[in-house]
């Protein structure tokens, strides 16, 4: 038992020292493999044995990272960037602001679900969309704490609940993947139509937490400096919008059509064959064909943009060796006894301490999808030591997985909001996008999560 605490907390504590994750892993799992009596050759061909489990997903991450980048290439994201700076041209009264302000509230929540299924391109629409938009925040005087907590609850609720996109890597492939894996010495398992079901309630909580952000938290106005960004030429000035000499993007209409079509047949394909890598695969083939890019930059767009996913893909890969170290220890039934016997018959206390621990651990490591496989190896003979339901059981291992992805310093939902927002300096990584969504998510994730363990 020892030696699966020992490798988690170094784990952690590697993580949380900013030590690359790839590396805390791997730390954490040769020290758990040594204190349990494998030897270092025994814990390395365990991890090694692993990392198989995490191919499929890294694989899936860099095809959808190609996708993104070429996506980008067709200008659809700076058309949008231009369509809703000019919504303020000319005089604006303060109700015409004020339904301005909305709108852009629901666009950038929309554009960050649909990143994540319709157009699966991750954060990657941030840099492009939003800075373009500063200025228009500023004019609003919008709190860019308020945006960031959009961008967040856009990313991580949409994946939490909606199995296509992302939202099937980490629900399906990820999720009913593990506890079923790890369930079936036990004689348990779930279906993948019981997960959205199960993970409803988690994710209202994080709804209830982003109305108190836009109605409560930040709703008075925030006032920043107009910076000129490199790359943009919009401007406030007083009352009226300035778009001086910028005009409009130009793009064909067949390259809008086919962008479209790109977009539509990888959503198809991926419905279809329930594959993101031949989803990906047949989206990047379309925009190539259509010219969105030239052949000969075929192998630059792709490169670039599955460069851009590499590190979760790491992440995800060295997360499954991990899991394979703790499980050829042979010490988890250990653990899930004792930790019965400390608990002793409170499936509340149970459930509150297995969202607890995936918070800190989630915190620590930076990614919701690499967290499943190092607590599903756990939590599965836990959650059924304590009588939990299967719908229960995806509900803590879910949503204790989740936990953390907004407002972790090291999180993709928390760094891809930074990367748009402080593109003129004026907004603190730490400050204005770490505390805010750890405040308006993880707290009504722990809340909602533990009701959704007990109610299921």
């Amino acid at each position: 038992m020892i030696a699966i605490i020992a490798a988690i907390v170094v784990m952690f504590g590697l993580s949380l020292a900013r030590v690359p994750v790839v590396f805390a892993l791997i730390t954490g799992a040769v020290v758990g493999g040594l204190l349990a009596g494998l030897g270092l050759q025994g814990t390395l061909e365990a991890f090694n044995n692993g990392l198989g489990g995490g191919a499929k997903i890294a694989l899936a991450y860099g095809v959808l990272g190609a996708f993104a980048l070429a996506l980008a290439r067709s200008g659809l994201p700076d058309l949008l960037a231009y369509k809703l700076i000019t919504m303020l041209k000319g005089d604006a009264t303060a109700k015409s602001q004020n339904m301005v302000k909305y709108f852009i509230f629901i666009t950038i929540v929309v554009a960050a679900i649909c990143s994540q299924n319709l157009i699966p391109v991750h954060i990657a629409f941030i840099p492009v969309l939003i800075p373009p938009l500063l200025s228009v925040f500023n004019h609003l005087n919008l709190d860019r704490r308020l945006i960031s907590c959009i961008l967040t609850f856009g990313l991580v609720g949409t994946y939490m609940l909606i199995p296509v996109g992302f939202g099937a890597i980490f629900l399906n492939d990820i999720l009913a993947h593990n506890i079923n894996t790890f369930g079936h010495a036990y004689g348990f398992s779930i279906q993948e139509d019981q997960i959205p079901r199960a993970m409803m309630i988690p994710v209202s909580g994080m709804f209830v937490g982003l109305l108190i952000a836009v109605f409560i938290s930040y709703r008075k106005p925030r006032y920043y400096q107009d910076v000129q960004i490199e790359g943009t030429t919009q401007s406030i000035s007083g009352d009226k919008v300035d778009i001086g000499q910028q005009t409009p993007p130009k793009i064909a209409p067949f390259t809008l059509v086919m962008a479209a079509f790109a977009v539509v047949a990888t959503l198809m394909v991926q419905i279809y064959s329930d594959s993101m890598i031949l989803a990906g695969l047949v989206g990047v083939a379309v925009l190539s064909c259509a010219g969105i890019f030239k052949w000969r930059e075929a192998d630059d767009v792709i490169v670039s943009g599955m460069r851009m996913m590499a590190l979760v893909g790491f992440i995800m890969i060295s997360a499954q060796g991990f899991a394979a170290v703790i499980d050829a220890t042979h010490q988890v039934p250990n653990l899930v006894q004792a930790s019965v016997e400390w608990i002793g018959d409170s499936k509340g206390l149970a459930a509150f301490l297995m969202l607890l621990i995936g918070l800190l651990i989630t915190l620590g490591i930076g990614s919701s999808f690499s967290t499943v496989p190092i607590l599903a190896i756990i939590y599965v003979p836990l959650c059924i030591q304590f009588g939990f339901s299967p719908m229960a059981t995806i509900a803590i291992i879910g949503t204790a997985a989740a936990l953390g992805d907004a407002g972790s310093p090291a999180s993709d939902s928390t760094l891809g909001p930074t990367s748009g927002l402080n593109m003129d300096g004026q907004h603190d990584h730490m400050k204005d996008s770490v505390v805010p969504t750890f405040i308006h998510f993880n707290i009504p994730l722990m809340i909602f999560g533990w009701i959704a363990a007990m109610v299921l």
